[in-house]
């Protein structure tokens, strides 16, 4: 049985060739598996941490080649359901000089919306020491109630369970129903990641702090991280907290960062003794976890794509080395 199980969206990036360029100037594009839930898995599994994934594709090229990338990672899949109704979908994705993204989404709806409460496995989520989703598969039915009910299971088996809310604004029909959807979402996490912008949406704090704390005021969560970008990252317990600052990487593309920092905070969470010893852990163990997580999202800045960028230990631990050692 896998240690961490990831549910969402495995789609495909189709990246511009050029960066610095809007998708309509694109001359073509590159695809990349992608999905930051898949995304995740993949990092887990990069990390030494046994995983698996429960979501749906098309049982269509695309899907098939998502499913052979996650499978050559590592990460299992016997729980990746394909459909006949829908296709996979596919995200176009143009990158800015500064390694920013512009993108747009193609299928409405696409298979991984399509995930039926009855293809949750409850037996096997509640297997797991960790599991993580994300909101963008509870834009629509059937997947919305299939996310709940996973999620569910693993919060009542005490498991460890991390959020990312992930905002994608073009993808919801009215930004209130994807607030009202979000928040939904906290009913059964421990650990929420958001970056500075979903904080804000979320709380109406532009102060991380008061942000954090309104989180905080949800009954299961115990933990708030938030991602700033080159800026580095900000964590709370309301115990405890702190900021870390960026790490200096000659960027390619953005793309993957943020869930390769939550993959490596599950996995840094765990190794800490999570979910059990999550209330224990102090600000000493906490700038430990986050300085890695920190790194490994900055280290995933420096290819290009998601999937193909996240790093594993070993890569990840030569780069912690040299960040401690003064290198470049």
């Amino acid at each position: 049985m896998p240690d961490a199980i990831c549910l969402g969206e495995a789609l495909i990036d189709l990246v511009a060739l050029e960066s610095g360029v809007t998708l309509a100037g694109a001359s073509g594009f590159a695809k990349a598996p992608g999905g930051a839930p898949a995304n995740v898995a993949v990092g887990l599994a990069g990390l030494g941490v046994e995983t698996a994934f429960i979501g749906k594709v098309g049982d269509d090229p695309f899907g098939h080649f998502m499913a052979d990338t996650l499978r050559a990672h590592g990460v299992e899949v016997s729980r990746l359901r394909f459909s006949r109704e829908a296709r996979t979908a596919l995200a176009f994705v143009a990158l800015t000089a500064a390694g920013e993204r512009d993108f747009v989404f193609y299928g409405q709806p696409s298979a991984d919306m399509l995930l039926e409460p009855g293809e949750i496995e409850e037996d096997f989520v509640a297997s797991a020491r960790a599991f993580h989703y994300g909101s963008i598969t509870t834009l629509r039915e059937p997947a919305r109630s299939a996310t709940h009910r996973a999620a569910r299971v693993a919060r009542d088996a005490g498991l460890l369970v991390s959020y990312d809310p992930n905002l994608r604004a073009d993808l919801w029909d009215r930004l209130d129903r994807a607030k009202q959807e979000i928040i939904a979402g906290l009913d059964y996490a421990a650990v929420v990641k958001v970056s500075e912008e979903e904080l804000e949406f979320i709380t109406g704090a532009g102060d991380l702090s008061a942000g954090a704390r309104r989180l905080l005021e949800y009954p299961g969560v115990r933990l708030v991280a938030v991602t700033r970008g080159a800026a580095g990252c900000f964590f709370s317990t309301g115990e405890c907290q702190g900021s870390l600052a960026g790490l200096r990487v000659p960027v390619v593309d953005t793309t993957g960062a943020g869930d390769g920092f939550v993959a490596a905070l599950i996995a840094g969470l765990l190794e800490a003794g999570a979910p059990g010893a999550l209330g224990e852990l102090g600000a000493e163990d906490l700038e430990r976890i986050f300085a890695y997580a920190n790194a490994v999202g900055a280290l995933t800045c420096t290819k290009k794509g998601a999937i193909p960028a996240l790093p594993n230990r070993a890569e990840a631990d030569a780069f912690v080395a040299s960040q401690q050692g003064g290198g470049a």
